[in-house]
Order: structure tokens, then sequence, then C-alpha cells
């Protein structure tokens, strides 16, 4: 029975709680906006308790505005990234200027990750769907489906001290083995969920409506009624397979 098939036929199996025992978490994704689909409710969840959480961008999602200069949709989305984070508590926010786009899933975007969890060191770190669909309907986008490939690889690179050597020889970066799990939202395979608050919803709701200029140009609703009809129906969503609690769900691998 395919996942489409179960999902219809109301056999998929419940999700299990996202774990608790961590301290630092390290979300690497594509673009301004991908946490924001969803993921930066669970964040806004976790800062709250007292988590620590770092987001990396991959680019500046300087080709996502049709009607915007490539520079100035940079600058614009740049700053809509930080305002969105920084209303789920998240204060550090970094860029690695590959090109919106035409990211390439090989060994110097591994590099830049591996060279990013190094530097956090963090238990847990997300990541966006990596697979081929979003729910076997919607084709995914070549950005998400490198970076989310490179994340899962470059984790383990991290760890090796034979891999990407160079970045360890100023003795300030040491290799960090001590990421206990990638946890991918948005996948069609979710096992896991993190459970969300009414508080915690609205926060990411907000940091949704921080992308101001990128809701405009992407839809004729006004941004934040865009933002509460997806996020709200997303999270609520999830509960038909999380004991009836509202939550963001992703697919979680050990390490």
């Amino acid at each position: 029975m395919s996942e489409q098939e179960a999902r219809a036929a109301g056999t998929e199996e419940p999700l299990s709680s996202m774990p608790e025992d961590w301290s630092r978490a390290l979300a690497v994704v594509a673009h301004p906006d991908d946490m924001e689909y969803g993921a930066a409710a669970a964040v806004a969840a976790w800062t709250a308790a007292g988590r620590e959480v770092t987001y990396l961008l991959v680019t500046r999602g300087e080709a996502g505005i049709d009607t915007m200069d490539p520079a100035e949709a940079a600058r614009v989305r740049e700053a809509e990234q930080r305002a969105g984070a920084a209303v789920v508590g998240v204060d550090t926010v970094e860029f690695l200027d590959h090109r919106d786009g035409v990211i390439e899933n090989g060994p110097g975007l591994r590099r830049d990750i591996a060279a990013a969890v190094r530097r956090h060191r963090p238990e847990l770190v997300l990541t966006l769907n990596h697979h081929d669909t979003f729910g076997g309907t919607w084709w995914n986008t070549p950005d998400h489906r490198a970076v989310g490939r490179a994340v899962l690889d470059a984790v383990g690179d991290a760890g090796n001290r034979w891999i990407f050597p160079e970045q360890l020889q100023h003795g300030d970066v040491a290799p960090w083995s001590g990421v206990r799990w990638v946890a991918v939202a948005a996948s069609p395979h979710a096992t896991h969920a993190a459970q969300v608050s009414d508080d915690a919803l609205e926060r990411g709701i907000a940091s949704l409506v921080e992308h101001r200029a990128y809701l405009t140009a992407l839809s004729d609703e006004e941004p934040e009624a865009y933002a509460r009809r997806l996020l709200t129906g997303m999270l609520d969503g999830v509960a038909e397979r999380f004991r009836g609690r509202r939550g963001v769900s992703f697919q979680l691998y050990p390490r």
C-alpha cells in the first residue's frame, strides 16, 4: 500500500513525539521562508523552553520574486528572514551565498554545511523535505532536494577529521560527532511531531508574515490571512496522527 493509499484508508502509523533531551539545534535550508512554512512554529516552542536554535540559509532567495531584481530581492529577503527568525527566538542567522535556484549537491555544499555543524555543535539538525515530491503530488524544487540530501551527508562529514581537514588547521574548530538526529520538515514520510501550543502557532504565523514582500508577490491574499489559513490547516492536520494534538511533523533520522 502506498503512503497516499494508507492516508486515505486511515492506516498510517501514529507520529511519535520529537526528542526533548537536547539543548542546541542548527536549521539548514535553501531559502528565506523555508523554515517559516511550518517548522518555525516548532522552533518557537523550543526556544520558549530555553533551547538554542541557529539558522543557516544556503541562499539569500534572490531568484524568488519575479518582479524584483535579484540583488534587491536578496537584500529584502535577507532582512525578512532575520525578522522572521527573531519572532520565534532565533538570534543567529547565517547565509552561505550559494546561487538561488541552481544549488548543486556536491563537496562544496557539504563542506560549507559541515563547517557550520562543526562551529555550532548541534545535537539536532533540521532541514526541509529532500524527497522528490511533497505528499506524492507536488514536485519538489531542485534546491530543496539538493540541500536536504547534502545536510544528511554533511552531518557525517562533520565528525570525520579526514573530510575537509583544512577546516581544522587553526585549532578553533574541531570535528563534531554530537549530532544525534536529523529532522526533515514537510517530509511525505513523517515519523515524529513536535507539539505546538496556541502561542507557538501564533508566533509561527507572525514569523511567516514577516516575509511580506515574498508573500505579496506569491499570492493576492493578504499575508496574515494567507499565513494563518495555511499554517493552522497544516498543523491541525498533523493531529490526525498525533493523538489529537496540533503539531509540526518531521521525518527523524537517528545518528
